[in-house]
């Protein structure tokens, strides 16, 4: 289950208030991966929008059929999936557990309704982008 204070810990989400955050409970689950797992590959369908709880992983994308390019790593407290904001998109890297790890995820048409349904959620979590 996903508390209050999990969402809290998340930069992007760590102004809003509890019934900001209680907007998003009821769509946001916890997920469990083990090192070397996969939480989405590279072109897959972006449904879902990701919030990283406790582990680290890798942003790869595939230069070849043999070569992976990491552009990054994500900590806890740090977001990604940004694609499943866009309607129809795709993912644009892979996102590879280094360690194992939790991750808090929410539908991607559910964040951008909240967003959407609530100019001051949304404009704050603009703030914590920059």
């Amino acid at each position: 289950m996903v508390a209050y204070d999990d969402l809290r810990r998340i930069y992007l989400l760590e102004d809003l208030t509890d019934d900001m955050l209680g907007r998003m409970l009821p769509f946001t689950q916890l997920r469990i991966f083990g090192e070397e797992s996969v939480v989405y590959n590279e072109g897959d369908p972006a449904e879902a929008f990701f919030m990283l709880k406790k582990g680290k992983l890798l942003l790869e994308v595939a230069v070849s059929t043999s070569v992976n390019i990491s552009l990054g790593s994500i900590k806890p407290g740090y977001a990604f999936g940004w694609s499943a904001l866009f309607s129809g998109g795709a993912y644009a890297s892979s996102a590879v557990c280094v360690e194992p790890c939790e991750v808090l995820s929410i539908p991607g048409k559910e964040m951008v309704d909240i967003l959407d349904g609530n100019h001051t959620i949304g404009y704050r979590v603009m703030e914590g982008i920059g």
